[in-house]
């Protein structure tokens, strides 16, 4: 139960992220954001607050910001259609009723003969008693909502979708996404420096292990390391470097512990890693707790795991890496048991590389990821113009559906892998 609450938090915050960096750029660009969608397929959960529905979704694949523009509208009033208004003391109108108009006595129905709702933002039409001989025109609110089947939906006039932005705001509410992702995983390392600490150089000891060589010999936790069988130590690496190359060998410290100088005699621990032989005597390095170093603990290692990644996926496109080494949602899932049973600050971690994996991936020029979404931006920043939007829309669904399948692939290897043996 444990992993499970794990795995939900740590996908829930992964894909909250991803999708706030969207979600905050394109409102501060103006974009009408319908949806703000945490998973995918039915709703599990659903919120509306302002113009905005905050929903959780089922399947945890993902997530999505629906922003105005990017699909065809839902309502499509043309000439003919008849429809209610609901009017406001300026003979604004301020609901448009699609069905159902029995329930909105106060609605004036009309036959339409014209609308815009999008530029101009009116809608003309004849009363059904004026016999069309009193053409009647509504200037329309912006904020203006449909209702059909009793659910409202907010209009959407051109300035308001995401088309209309500028190039460089509709790059920026794009790559926000990814963007956030390495922002989490920044702060995450920083949280953990602060609560735990970063490692130190220093001649000291670390956290004991219990079942350690160190513990049992008499080293205590904070014990200052002078030498080591006569050899002076200055930091932590000579300190590690003498145990590992003395595996079996008694070695003499000499500590100081509280301002008093002791001899202790530890012999490290005979052990197998990589193949070689080392000494082992059950010692963490130290730690210290630095909001300043903590801060750059967070960018060193955000940078490290990011150069570490990106390493990983050129293998996997030049062949060194075959699809069978690729994890999906099952994996992560079995990893994150593993890594859970460490402790909260190894789950911290994880959480941590994660959230880079999931920025790097989506910055991948392919389609239907927001990556390919960018390469689209840069070729129309190109040419001057965009392509075509069906040309594009056709590029995504393709792109779209052989991402499924490579989810199915992998999840069918993560399904041998792990549960048939």
């Amino acid at each position: 139960m444990y992993t499970v609450i794990a795995f939900i938090i740590i996908f829930g915050a992964l894909v909250f992220f991803h999708e706030l960096g969207h979600f905050v750029l394109a409102k501060r660009a103006g974009i009408l954001c319908r949806e703000f969608a945490i998973g995918m397929g039915p709703k599990v959960l659903s919120l509306k607050k302002g113009e905005t529905v905050y929903t959780i979704r089922l399947l945890p694949i993902g997530g999505y910001v629906r922003m105005a523009g990017e699909d065809p509208e839902m309502v499509d009033i043309k000439p003919g259609h008849r429809i209610g208004l609901i009017l406001n003391e300026k003979e604004e109108v301020t609901k448009l009723i699609i069905n159902n108009k029995e329930k909105y006595p106060n609605a004036r129905v009309i036959n339409v003969e014209d609308a815009d709702l999008e530029h101009k933002l009116f809608i003309k039409g004849y009363a059904e008693e004026d016999a069309e001989e009193n053409l009647l025109v509504f200037p329309v609110k912006k904020d203006a909502v449909f209702v059909e089947n009793g659910i409202e939906t907010q209009i959407a006039p051109y300035d308001r979708q995401f088309a209309s932005k500028s190039l460089g705001q509709r790059t920026l509410a794009i790559f926000a996404g990814p963007a956030m992702n390495f922002v989490l995983a920044f702060l995450i390392f920083i949280v953990i420096a602060l609560l735990q600490g970063i490692p130190s150089n220093e001649a000291k000891l670390g956290k004991l292990t219990d079942d350690g060589v160190a513990l049992s010999a008499g080293l205590h936790e904070g014990d200052n390391v002078i030498s080591i069988d006569g050899q002076s130590v200055g930091s932590w690496k000579e300190v590690v470097s003498i145990i590992q190359k003395s595996p079996g060998e008694n070695l003499e410290f000499l500590i100081d512990r509280d301002g008093q100088e002791m001899t202790i005699d530890v012999t490290p621990k005979e052990t197998e890693v990589d193949g070689k032989t080392i000494g082992l005597v059950g010692v963490y390095s130290p730690m210290e707790k630095s909001p300043l170093k903590s801060i750059q603990y967070g960018a060193t290692q955000t940078f490290t795991w990011t150069k570490n990644i990106i390493g990983a996926v050129g293998k996997l496109v030049t062949g060194q890496f075959s699809i069978d080494a690729l994890g999906g949602p099952v994996a992560i899932y079995q990893s994150t048991d593993t890594v859970a049973q460490s402790g909260i600050y190894s789950l911290m971690n994880w959480a941590a590389v994660l959230s880079i994996n999931l920025g790097i991936m989506n910055l991948l020029p392919l389609p239907a990821l927001d990556g390919g979404r960018l390469l689209f931006f840069a070729i129309e920043a190109v040419r001057g113009k965009p392509i075509d939007r069906q040309k594009e829309g056709l590029v995504h669904f393709i792109g779209f559906a052989l991402l499924m399948l490579l989810m199915i692939v992998v999840t069918w290897n993560d399904i041998q892998r792990f549960f048939i043996k």
